[in-house]
């Protein structure tokens, strides 16, 4: 656990903000844009496109699906709704986004700029919530491997547990060293460009990754950034898998050809701009959970614990009910900093 220290200005003493940087307020605005996309995109790919091929069906056919058991077109309009559910959690996100980052976020100049791989990421995140904050999962938006119509269909509320009452009640009979407001919190902006700062620099005793150490282009930047934030002696708890993030990604070589071929001019990194391409130097590898841990070791930590995670095979964001199960295996050490 972290000593709960506060965090002190920059050495220039002005506290600078992740979206200061345009390219913060372009994935920002992207983001924005994404979740009051979300309805129209998932009415239009999930059932407006699926009841053309319906309607494109021999009339025969599409007799016999009309009737029950099957009704597909009942089927469509009860996704359709709980599209609308889905939405409305979306939008709600959006509002608080907008209310929270208003300073940044000049009027209209946000809609209208999320791509498709953002509207993936928004949908993404409403599926997300059910890892977080609930029990079970919604799986309108999905048509495959169901059991049944009515398990496609289910509903769930979330969260299933407030985080301030499972707090509040925690900390009933004694009063803690980190108060509530600081047990749980969120960071928006680049790991390693808030935390490689001057007041994070031996900043806590100990640091958990969970399924995110292969979201690096470069995993030494992340053993670096952890290293940084660590007293010596304190400890690197890691569990998850290795589903390197930046596989298959262009090169720099292939991002200037493709520049060069559409006619505009390759961009160049500056001294100011430490990750110019989605806040991600150039550059990539992929390594075996092996060579990760001796790479770890290289950085200067002594694995102190290493094995199969304690929970074994696991899903994630998984529909325990469907007919395809896919599962990792995923990795679990522990490392001190020397």
């Amino acid at each position: 656990m972290a000593d709960g220290s506060t965090a002190s200005s920059t050495d220039t003493g002005i506290q600078a903000s992740p979206l200061d940087d345009p390219e913060e307020r372009r994935v920002l605005h992207a983001a924005l844009d994404s979740f009051q996309q979300y309805r129209q995109a998932a009415h239009y790919n999930i059932t407006h496109l699926r009841r053309q091929s319906f309607y494109s069906l021999p009339s025969a056919h599409m007799e016999i699906l009309c009737e029950p058991p099957f009704s597909l077109p009942q089927t469509f309009d009860a996704v359709d709704a709980a599209i609308d559910s889905n939405a409305d959690i979306s939008e709600a996100i959006l509002a608080t986004g907008l209310s929270m980052f208003g300073a940044y976020v000049d009027e209209e100049a946000w809609k209208g700029k999320a791509t498709p791989t953002d509207l993936d990421k928004a949908r993404s995140t409403i599926r997300q919530l059910y890892r977080d904050w609930s029990c079970e999962d919604p799986w309108a938006l999905n048509f495959n491997n169901h059991l049944s119509r009515a398990n496609q269909l289910q509903s769930v509320k979330i969260p299933d547990v407030h985080p301030h009452a499972a707090l509040a009640q925690n900390l009933e009979g004694f009063q803690p060293e980190i108060p509530p407001s600081d047990r749980m919190n969120m960071t928006a902006g680049d790991f390693c460009e808030l935390y490689l700062e001057s007041r994070y620099r031996s900043a806590f005793d100990a640091v958990t990754t969970c399924f995110f150490i292969d979201t690096a282009s470069n995993v030494i930047d992340y053993i670096e950034t952890v290293k940084h934030t660590l007293r010596s002696g304190g400890i690197w708890i890691n569990l998850g898998p290795l589903l390197w993030h930046f596989e298959a990604t262009p090169t720099p070589a292939d991002t200037e050809r493709q520049s060069s071929n559409s006619g505009s001019a390759p961009q160049t990194a500056t001294s100011g701009t430490r990750r110019s391409a989605g806040f991600r130097e150039p550059g990539s590898f992929e390594l075996s959970n092996d060579e990760v841990v001796a790479l770890v070791e290289r950085f200067g930590f002594d694995v102190i614990e290493h094995r199969q995670a304690p929970a074994g095979a696991t899903g994630y964001i998984q529909d325990q009910l469907s007919m395809l199960q896919n599962v990792y295996q995923p990795a679990f050490w522990v490392a001190r900093r020397r």
